[in-house]
């Protein structure tokens, strides 16, 4: 690939590198500006003396590599809201205390089980002025509270900052709010938040009130409430309300792409403006007007969908493909790509960690390189044909990108994507340019019933067909153990084979067989790894015990009958098995006595009955049992106490501080998570 010699291609590829070893390490900001000076000094230095010589040094290359990767090293550091002193993260000292808050609502998620949840900002605590966003949890009510985007909210309650999983392998929520400069939530009761009547009426405000209008429309024109919610996402990039197992369908199906606006949706859209603009002359005025209005539109529909990573990459990206349409100038598709992800990081490095940026970047790449090489397999001889091998070979470059990805955040593969494509994106476009065109009309309270109708059907048929693709369940591979180094060899080998399909001599065939020994070792390495592990762990699970042991990809599971009889749909173990390879899972009753790693473990459970010799090295305390701690303690001195998750907090509480009073280390599932016997 000659992109590769492109100087901002590499210079990117150094500045992701500092993001990511900024990210990493986590230094302070006071040594990575003294380093960033030093990097300067070295590229000016290198700078003046290539001035003075007809070919520039190597030097001179050297020092604008390193200078690049402490400046994406130092964005990262500058962007972290731990270093913004005005954030709010730096008044919360206790997590017991209830704070007066101030809020303004920014953002409506998708609501859960047990709360409405919203994305708010910060403007002070107990009256001093803050900034920073809080994940707003609001507890359901019959009483439903009328918050818009705007209102002021204000509150008495505990700030309660992101914690590790409670569980090995769990997935890091905390750490994905964290990465979205979301650093704490709040959990309140209906009843207990004061709205103000003022509202703030900024970009944010006028874009949900412009989705809110158009929905509201398109609800009274009777606009079938599942498909309204699926053309939502679709246009305003709205996902909230779409229901659980459409979307597990769309996931099942390989086309939950579509349901989040990315690069398929903007291009959509440039090409129905360009549609609209046609007429306009062809003159330099004439194409810089255009290109004003295609970029305005263009992120006027970013603002309105709501900004999020995958929007404001491809809208980006598509600016840039606009300005090169209009202003007559040839671009490079991969110079763009990577100019529009440079652009992007410099202003939020964060993004660099959002799995839908990954994804929808990977996609765009391997579409860019490897889709022409797949369609110069086959030359089909008509029109038809020729469209379907298109859409195929777009989404079989598109899929392959993304695989290694896709195994290691979701551990699936839908064996049917590529049909899934080929039926629903033809049609999707249609839907697309409609569904703009009524959304329009919708806004200004013309809804034209043919319209909507032609729309609806549409969505349901589109609906109807995913549904139908995500039934074939042997099709859809779930619970595929994959890990980090698993993803990187993959990504090395796929790339290899590209490259020898594209030039194929023998030395790329020695990378590529290179590339499959890489691959063969990581999964031998990983199985060998976990073959030779053998733990013991209780882990967390509300309102009830379940204890592990693992010897290789063996798992013996203790837990009580209800919980044993609903094993394949407990989320914590699943996690675990996945991400540990395990083969074989064996299912027991909890019993009092535990012998492992020459440690003996008692359980305690709610009888609080115990033989009187026993003296074991680890005591676990479950269904909040009622023994007199303090006089176990003194009679049996054991190494530590774990409390695990069937237990009552007050209980947990007070056997806390018997154990601090005896200077017995004590630990608690529900507050540092899982516990790992030694």
């Amino acid at each position: 690939m000659k992109t590769i010699h492109f100087p901002l291609v590499r210079i990117t590829f150094c500045f992701i590198a500092g993001i990511l070893g900024a990210y990493y390490a986590k230094p302070d900001l006071y040594h990575v500006l003294i380093i960033l000076f030093l990097a300067v000094v070295a590229f000016l230095a290198s700078y003046f003396f290539c001035l003075k010589k007809i070919q520039q040094g190597i030097h001179f290359a050297i020092a604008t590599y390193i200078l690049s990767f402490f400046v994406g090293a130092t964005t990262l550091v500058v962007h972290n809201d731990y270093f913004d002193q005005d954030n709010y993260i730096h008044f919360i000292e206790d997590s017991d205390k209830e704070y007066s808050v101030h809020l303004v609502i920014r953002e409506k998620l998708k609501t859960t089980a047990y709360n409405e949840r919203y994305v708010a900002i910060v403007h002070a605590i107990d009256g001093v002025k803050t900034d920073g966003k809080i994940l707003l949890n609001i507890k359901k009510d019959s009483l439903k509270p009328d918050l818009t985007i705007g209102s002021n909210l204000l509150l008495s309650e505990k700030i309660y900052k992101h914690k590790s999983p409670y569980n090995p392998d769990q997935f890091d929520y905390g750490k994905y709010l964290e990465n979205k400069s979301i650093l704490s939530q709040v959990y309140v009761e209906v009843q207990d938040i004061k709205v103000s009547d003022k509202v703030d009426k900024n970009i944010w405000y006028f874009a949900a009130q412009l989705r809110n209008t158009i929905i509201q429309n398109l609800e009274r024109s009777n606009f079938n409430k599942r498909e309204l919610n699926v053309v939502a996402a679709l246009i305003l990039g709205q996902q909230q309300d779409i229901s659980p197992d459409v979307i597990q369908d769309y996931q099942f199906a390989g086309a939950i792409h579509i349901l989040s606006v990315s690069g398929l949706h903007v291009g959509y859209i440039l090409l129905f403006l360009n549609f609209l603009l046609a007429k306009i002359p062809k003159t330099r005025t004439g194409n810089i007007f255009k290109l004003i209005i295609i970029i305005a539109s263009l992120w006027s529909f970013a603002v309105i969908a709501g900004l999020s990573p995958s929007i404001v990459r491809s809208v980006t990206m598509f600016s840039f493909v606009a300005i090169g349409m209009h202003l007559k100038r040839k671009t490079n598709s991969f110079h763009t790509l990577i100019v529009s992800m440079l652009l992007i990081l410099v202003f939020q490095p964060s993004f660099l960690f959002d799995v839908g940026f990954q994804l929808s970047y990977l996609a765009l790449f391997f579409i860019l390189w490897l889709q022409p090489i797949l369609s110069n397999f086959w030359t089909p001889k008509n029109y038809i044909l020729t469209s379907f091998w298109g859409i195929l070979t777009v989404s079989f470059a598109a899929q392959i990108g993304t695989l290694p990805l896709s195994l290691y955040y979701f551990h699936q593969f839908p064996g049917l994507f590529f049909i899934t494509n080929i039926i629903i994106l033809p049609f999707l476009g249609l839907i697309m340019v409609l569904g703009l065109l009524v959304m329009i009309w919708a806004y200004f309270g013309i809804v034209p019933l043919f319209f909507v109708k032609i729309v609806e059907y549409s969505v349901l048929g589109l609906n109807w067909i995913i549904s139908k693709i995500a039934s074939f369940e042997s099709f859809i591979f779930k619970d595929i153990p994959f890990n980090l180094y698993m993803e990187i060899a993959l990504y090395v080998l796929i790339a290899m084979l590209v490259l020898w399909i594209e030039k194929r001599s023998l030395k790329r065939l020695v990378f590529v067989l290179s590339a499959v020994i890489l691959f063969q070792i990581s999964f031998l390495g990983t199985k060998y790894y976990n073959q030779t592990q053998k733990e013991m762990l209780v882990l967390h699970s509300r309102k009830n015990s379940i204890f592990v042991e693992r010897k290789g990809q063996e798992l013996k599971v203790f837990a009580n009958d209800s919980i044993l009889k609903n094993l394949e749909n407990d989320r914590n173990l699943k996690s675990f098995v996945v991400a540990n390879f395990i083969n074989h899972i064996q299912k027991e009753k909890i019993s009092n006595f535990y012998f492992f790693n020459n440690k003996s473990i008692f359980v305690m459970d709610s009888s609080a009955v115990y033989p009187k010799e026993c003296k074991p090295n680890i005591v676990v305390l479950m269904q909040s049992s009622q023994i007199n701690l303090e006089r176990f303690l003194q009679d049996h001195k054991p190494e530590i106490i774990v409390a695990d998750g069937s237990n009552y907090r007050t209980y947990v509480e007070r056997w806390k501080a018997t154990c601090e009073k005896q200077k017995i280390p004590f630990h608690a599932v529900g507050e540092k998570g899982f516990y790992k016997v030694e």
